[in-house]
């Protein structure tokens, strides 16, 4: 019979003796898992994935923005473009790894070009005879023929090309010729450009997100919550859920499968990183299973929150955002006598994040860490210097 339990350490904030261990031997590095979203955190897993080869990437599949979208209308499947963008961050840079299918998988179709034009261009990498398939050997290269080779088939005559990813329409084929699974896609291009570092969607479903604003009003679809596609939202968001389309208001839900819980219950640290507060970071909590995981491992969860204006963060402070993360996290399974949801507040020793209620953070036995994270005058975090931080955790 096993047992959970909290070990407490004396903690050296950076320790450079445990980041100078993970960057010597990161095929041993800790397990690091992060909810993530978008991009925010592309940068710092290329950085992360120095010191260790074991992160954890549990990315949301309910982009419905940008070239997500198209492929999202066209087929009803879950968004692969955040997936795509996480996997090559993580890919192997290094001559050890695979730069043919990296270059590939980064390339988009011209934003300015005719439909006949870059209908020809697909054409050309479902034949192997474009530039950028040529130099990828067999059965690699044949591997993604043949799943271009479904996108084209199945997409309409006038799907718009138009910028359109590589890399996302190498997935959908790949989802389409593998029964609606995405799993099994995701891992075999996480073995093509040799990613170091594990990467799913939280869950494996297309579903969208519907959230509710102060003012009572509706509004389904990540493109129209975030503030970059379209205007920023009238009102604060009060609630947010999984939601059956886009059309009408269906709540829904489902349980993360079994290797995602074992994923989170056994990560050495996880992280609640920067991005998109609700569209991003909340969105990954909401499927059910995810708070209850969460919550049955003792190790440290640290909450590194955004720098900046995130439109969706409009009328909440930092500690509502942290009570609002706390929140989501327990509202899971609160029947449940476990481990915390949140430890530990990470940020910038300088930098203003507005009021910071050191006594009540301690009355929900959140501690505060502030140590140098910012480089520049740019108000950006430092790749470098979070990865050393975070690693010091474990």
């Amino acid at each position: 019979m096993t047992s959970s339990l909290r070990i407490w350490r004396r903690m050296v904030m950076p320790d450079p003796v445990r980041v100078h261990r993970y960057q010597s031997l990161p095929e041993q590095g800790p397990k690091v898992l992060f909810f993530s979203g978008g991009s925010a955190l592309n940068k710092i897993s290329r950085v992360f994935k120095e010191y260790t080869h074991h992160s954890i990437h549990l990315v949301t599949p309910f982009d419905s923005g940008g070239s997500s979208a198209r492929l999202r209308a066209e087929f009803d499947i879950p968004a692969v473009g955040d997936l795509r963008s996480r996997l090559m961050a993580l890919a192997d840079e290094t001559v050890m790894g695979q730069p043919e299918v990296y270059k590939l998988f980064t390339h988009r179709l011209p934003q300015q070009a005719e439909l006949s034009v870059l209908r020809a261009q697909l054409q050309q990498l479902v034949a192997g005879e474009h530039s950028l398939i040529e130099c990828i050997p067999n059965p690699m290269k044949a591997l993604i023929q043949m799943h271009l080779a479904v996108t084209q088939a199945r997409i309409h005559h006038d799907f718009d090309l138009r910028g359109a990813s590589i890399g996302n329409l190498i997935m959908a084929g790949g989802y389409l010729n593998n029964q609606q699974q995405l799993d099994p896609i995701v891992f075999l291009f996480s073995r093509l450009v040799k990613a170091l570092g594990e990467v799913k969607t939280t869950l494996d479903a297309s579903l969208h997100l519907g959230v509710e604003l102060e003012s009572g009003d509706i509004v389904l679809g990540q493109h129209r919550i975030t503030g970059k596609e379209t205007h920023s939202l009238p009102s604060p968001i009060k609630r947010i859920w999984l939601n059956k389309g886009l059309r009408n208001i269906m709540p829904t839900n489902r349980y993360i499968a079994d290797d995602r819980k074992d994923a989170i219950e056994g990560a050495d640290l996880i992280c609640y990183p920067p991005g998109s507060f609700y569209s991003s970071l909340l969105a990954n909590l909401l499927p059910e299973g995810v708070g209850r995981a969460i919550r049955q491992n003792a190790n440290p969860k640290v909450y590194l929150p955004n720098l900046g204006m995130d439109p969706e963060q409009q009328g909440l402070s930092l500690m509502e955002r942290v009570k609002r993360l706390i929140e989501t996290v327990c509202a899971d399974d609160q029947s449940v006598e476990c481990f915390s949801a949140l430890d530990y507040l990470l940020l910038d020793d300088k930098y203003d994040y507005g009021d910071v209620d050191v006594d009540a953070l301690m009355a929900m036995n959140v501690t505060v860490i502030k140590t140098p994270l910012i480089m520049d005058k740019l108000h950006k975090y430092d790749e470098r210097l979070v990865t050393k931080a975070l690693l010091s955790f474990v």
